[in-house]
């Protein structure tokens, strides 16, 4: 997820299930054998994956335990809208940060930036680096050094409810312009919305900006970009799909309400990522599991592009039980752990090899999302990445409410870019 911001409502953290209750954590671990021995002492991992994917983040943490019984595993499942600002609090203050985070992939330029992460080179924690999809291996990187494991790679697709779209006689559409075409036939035909816009989150503006054939930054170059003509054209991309009701949107609540409005069947497409897969298939509308579709996210005037996402997985610079915290990223980004939450959520692995599973191999989500994937656009790696979502998504809350236009938008994201990287043109 994330999966860029790919935002889910802040809510309270969910208390750790502590698979064997001991220290929280951090700078309070209890130590482990770093002369060669058995492994022992306390790891605690935050987890920030989603409500249908926790259950199976326990159970593979529980694997490790078994692997290695006198380390203890305290696992505790961080909502996504809550961990970056709670981790940077607990690390920076030195107290409750967790050994293991399971760290989206914008976050770890910035993490490493301020210090909080343990390099990886030449630890265990990187084990067959040569295994993982290169595209996978940029978001790990900062200044020469590796600073993550990669874990799960993910896109954009563009989810849609095969008997919706086959009642209202259209096709899958491969533009914004077509789906906007086909709207009032599926309203007309089966009472449903054609897409579902996430307008709360501003990693899902990323599809329109790259269809128009813009970016955010330059990185190389040290160049804003999103304040172009493309920029401008993305703005009013989403304005006219609201505008002219081939979409709903929510200000707020985005994750909840497209999901909710997907499984429903109150809408018949939206632009989801593969961690939502099961989630989806909950739903009433695809108790026939085989109703659910994935097609390419529709492109714009001018191109088609979705961002490259994914997690990671990272170790706390201050960690005191280091080398069993390194052995936990190793275990958790191994081909079989890897191959396990393919097998059980349909996320796609970061490691070549697993691929070459049979049974990976013929998921039929993997089938889609990989090649998705491969095509997928890099984002800017940089400390500031994470930071570049904010101005976004302050200017389509005003595109969308009719508080700014399309011009204006894209003029003030690019003036505040400016302002947060202070070398860019």
């Amino acid at each position: 997820m994330r999966r860029g911001i790919r935002g889910i409502t802040a809510t309270a953290l969910v208390a750790g299930l502590a698979l064997a209750a001991t220290a929280c954590g951090g700078g309070d671990s209890g130590g482990s054998n770093n002369s060669g021995g058995e492994l022992s002492g306390t790891v605690t991992f935050w987890d920030t994956s989603n409500d249908a994917e926790k259950a199976t983040y326990r159970k593979l943490a529980e694997g490790f335990q078994k692997e290695h019984p006198k380390v203890h595993v305290q696992y505790v499942n961080v909502p996504f809208g809550d961990a970056n600002a709670k981790f940077k609090n607990a690390a920076g203050g030195n107290s409750g940060a967790p050994d293991v985070m399971r760290t989206e992939v914008a976050w770890v330029a910035d993490f490493a930036n301020l210090g909080y992460l343990a390099p990886l080179d030449g630890t265990p924690a990187l084990d067959k680096s040569d295994d993982y999809l290169p595209q996978a291996v940029g978001s790990t990187k900062f200044k020469g050094k590796t600073y993550a494991a990669p874990q799960v790679i993910d896109t954009l697709g563009l989810f849609y409810n095969k008997k919706l779209l086959k009642e209202a006689g259209v096709e899958v559409p491969k533009t914004f312009a077509e789906l906007a075409a086909s709207a009032k036939k599926i309203k007309a035909k089966t009472g449903a919305t054609a897409l579902y816009l996430r307008g709360d989150d501003p990693y899902w503006f990323l599809p329109y900006l790259y269809g128009e054939g813009g970016n955010m930054v330059d990185a190389r170059d040290k160049i804003v970009e999103i304040d172009d003509g493309a920029g401008v054209k993305a703005f009013k991309a989403i304005k006219d799909l609201v505008d002219s009701k081939a979409a709903v949107t929510d200000a707020t609540d985005g994750q909840e309400n497209q999901l909710k409005a997907l499984k429903d069947g109150t809408v018949a497409m939206a632009v989801d990522g593969p961690w939502d897969i099961e989630g989806a298939r909950a739903g009433k509308a695809f108790k026939n599991k085989e109703n659910l579709g994935v097609a390419p996210v529709p492109g714009g005037s001018s191109a088609q592009g979705s961002p490259q996402g994914g997690w990671n997985l990272s170790v706390y610079a201050g960690s005191k039980n280091l080398q069993a915290s390194y052995a936990f990223v190793k275990y958790m980004s191994s081909a079989k752990v890897q191959q396990e939450t393919t097998d059980k959520l349909s996320l796609l692995p970061t490691r070549k090899s697993v691929y070459d599973v049979p049974a990976v191999k013929n998921n039929e989500m993997v089938k889609f999302f990989k090649p998705a994937v491969d095509g997928a656009v890099q984002r800017p790696w940089i400390a500031e990445g994470n930071s570049l979502f904010e101005p976004i998504k302050v200017q389509m809350n005003k595109v969308l409410t009719g508080a700014a236009t399309p011009e204006q938008a894209a003029k003030a994201t690019g003036d505040a870019y400016r302002k947060l990287l202070k070398d860019y043109k």
